[in-house]
C-alpha cells in the first residue's frame, strides 16, 4: 500500500469514527433533538429560511424524508412556515422561537464539549485543524 493509500485509509477510518461519536454525542447532549433535526435547524438559521425542496437538494435527501422531518419539527414548535413575499404560492420554513431556543442550547452544549476535547491542543494545531475541516467540507460540497 502506498503512503497516499495508507493516508486515505486512515482518513476514511477516522471520519467514520468521528461520525459515530458525533451521533452518539448529539444523542447524549440533546436527546430531544436528533442530529438530523439539529442540522436542519442550523441550516434554516444560516440561510434565514428556505423551502423544504431546498433542504432536500442541500442534504441530497428524498423529498418525503425531508417532509417527515419538517412535519415533526413543525409539530414540536421548532419551525414555522411563512408565505414567500416574492412568490405567494411558496412557503418558506423559518425557525420558530422554540427552534431558536433549542438550537441555541444545543449549540452551547456542543461548543462546551468541543472546548473540553481540544483544551490541550496548541493554538497552531487547533487553527490548522479548523482550516483542514473547512477545506475538506468545501471540497465535499463540490464533490458529493
Amino acid at each position: 500500500m502506498s503512503a497516499r493509500e495508507s493516508s486515505l485509509d486512515t482518513v476514511q477510518r477516522e471520519l467514520t469514527a468521528f461520525a459515530r461519536r458525533a451521533r452518539a454525542a448529539a444523542a447524549r447532549m440533546h436527546p430531544e433533538l436528533s442530529l438530523v433535526a439539529y442540522t436542519i435547524l442550523a441550516h434554516l438559521e444560516e440561510q434565514q429560511g428556505c423551502r423544504a425542496t431546498d433542504l432536500a437538494a442541500y442534504y441530497l435527501l428524498d423529498k418525503s424524508t425531508v417532509s417527515r422531518q419538517v412535519a415533526s419539527l413543525e409539530q414540536l414548535g421548532f419551525i414555522e412556515r411563512r408565505v414567500d413575499e416574492a412568490d405567494h404560492r411558496v412557503q418558506v420554513l423559518h425557525l420558530a422561537p422554540g427552534g431558536i431556543e433549542i438550537l441555541t442550547a444545543a449549540r452551547a452544549r456542543r461548543q462546551e464539549s468541543i472546548q473540553v476535547r481540544l483544551a490541550a491542543w496548541d493554538p497552531e494545531d487547533l487553527e490548522r485543524f479548523a482550516r483542514y475541516l473547512v477545506r475538506y467540507n468545501a471540497d465535499a460540497a463540490v464533490h458529493p
